[in-house]
């Protein structure tokens, strides 16, 4: 992951922004330096009791338990799904910025394969994706915080305000819309995410510039005809047929329908009709996605989905209707909080550790949710084992290193952008870098 010749010095921040950023971090890194085991027992015991999207009430509750420890008084939210709380640091003036940090908290439907002794202890699911990391790492910075708020050394009226969302539900793409509805992003003005990464090793962070990963709409399309005897096909209108060579002409045509150079992928998870074999059904259902980068690309497809849909329905005398249901806009990482991510992977890391993203995820992620409301940035933390296993495996798991370095690196990041912001602070904004990087 030694990609750093591609980083260039970014000037969005003063010296004195980080300076001070710098002296706030310094008793949170200690704590977290001292605490290492203690996240990692967050962690294991969240890994051993998973839950699956929209029934975190478990995880909430500890998670609840966990502040209420060290003095945060958290919101549970609607259903018992969640949580909200805030905390200071410094003495923030009335101008202070309010950043949130999220993580989320919903496990995966997989049996967990690992012989490890923190291996879920709920059948048939498991934290495939590192949620469990995700929040370990806010409330380890959450129980820093508490821990160490008055020793952060800021004078008199300079601070910050830190948000700390924990969100059920993000792997049915329905968790941040439930949030934001319920109005946790009020005064908020900036927003943090991170996701594992076990592709790079613990201690490596990458960041992106712009577009992080996918615009994602699911496609449902209905084919209906007229069934009959498989021997006699002349004497009905068959949606099968009709199905698969619809499929064959998106795949075939929709690629040339944008910019080449431009990411965009449509897959077909799912086709169902019939239920003997000699026997033609009256309708098929296909159930599919679209993912595209580039603005207004899934708009264009769209459309192009519906024509060809519409030629194939007349060339084989059957009815077929599509919708697009579900859908999820691109992760579009903020100039300034992607600086602030970036400056403090580079403090806490060093440049041998960083690198900016080339390329979007093709993969969808709610915390785009978020990000139609306030600025926000989402990064990437190494946290790969020596011949490991990819997200959404059985057998997936995490080098525990990674978790103190990934809430160093929030925390500092919230401090950078936060302090940024605040009146009285030097301001460098004629001196912004222009391109997106990566």
């Amino acid at each position: 992951m030694n990609q750093s010749s591609n980083l260039a010095v970014n000037t969005l921040l003063t010296d004195q922004v980080r300076q001070v950023a710098g002296t706030a971090c310094e008793p949170i890194d200690a704590w977290l330096e001292a605490h290492r085991q203690e996240l990692v027992g967050v962690r294991r015991h969240l890994h051993m009791h998973p839950e699956p999207s929209g029934r975190e009430r478990e995880t909430t509750s500890y998670l609840v338990k966990r502040l209420d420890e060290v003095g945060v008084t958290a919101t549970v939210l609607r259903d018992g799904l969640g949580l909200v709380a805030d905390a200071v640091i410094g003495d923030p003036g009335p101008d202070a910025a309010r950043v949130a940090l999220r993580a989320d908290i919903d496990a995966l439907k997989i049996q967990d394969a690992k012989s490890v002794e923190y291996r879920s202890r709920c059948d048939g699911v498991m934290h495939a994706c590192g949620h469990d990391v995700h929040s370990s790492i806010v409330m380890g910075i959450a129980r820093a915080v508490a821990g160490q708020a008055d020793r952060t050394s800021l004078e008199p009226g300079c601070g910050m305000y830190l948000r700390y969302l924990f969100q059920p539900a993000e792997e049915i793409c329905l968790g941040a819309r439930w949030l934001v509805e319920q109005g946790v992003l009020e005064g908020v003005d900036a927003i943090l995410g991170l996701h594992v990464d076990p592709e790079n090793p613990a201690g490596q962070f990458g960041v992106r510039y712009g577009p992080l990963t996918a615009v994602c709409h699911e496609v449902a399309i209905s084919v209906r005809g007229q069934g009959g005897h498989a021997a006699r096909p002349h004497q009905s209108r068959d949606p099968l047929a009709a199905a698969i060579s619809l499929a064959s002409t998106l795949y075939s045509q929709l690629p040339r329908g944008v910019d080449s150079r431009q990411p965009s992928v449509f897959s077909i998870g799912r086709i169902s009709g019939g239920t003997l074999s000699n026997v033609i059904p009256d309708e098929v259902e296909m159930l599919g996605s679209l993912r595209t980068v580039a603005i207004g690309d899934d708009t264009v497809l769209q459309q192009r989905i519906r024509d060809i849909a519409a030629g194939v329905a007349s060339l084989t005398a059957t009815e077929i209707e599509v919708s697009f249901r579900a859908s999820l806009e691109a992760v579009r990482n903020d100039m300034g909080v992607t600086t602030a991510i970036e400056e403090a992977a580079l403090a806490v890391a060093g440049k041998d550790a960083v690198r900016r993203i080339e390329q979007p995820s093709m993969g969808g992620e709610d915390f785009s949710v978020y990000q139609q409301e306030v600025p926000g940035s989402m990064f990437r933390l190494g946290s790969g084992t020596e011949g490991g296993h990819l997200l959404h495996t059985p057998e997936f798991d995490i080098d525990e290193m990674a978790l103190v370095p990934g809430a160093r690196v929030m925390v500092r990041a919230a401090l950078l952008w936060g302090l940024s912001q605040q009146n009285g602070l030097p301001e460098s904004g004629s001196d912004r870098h222009d391109e997106a990087g990566g």
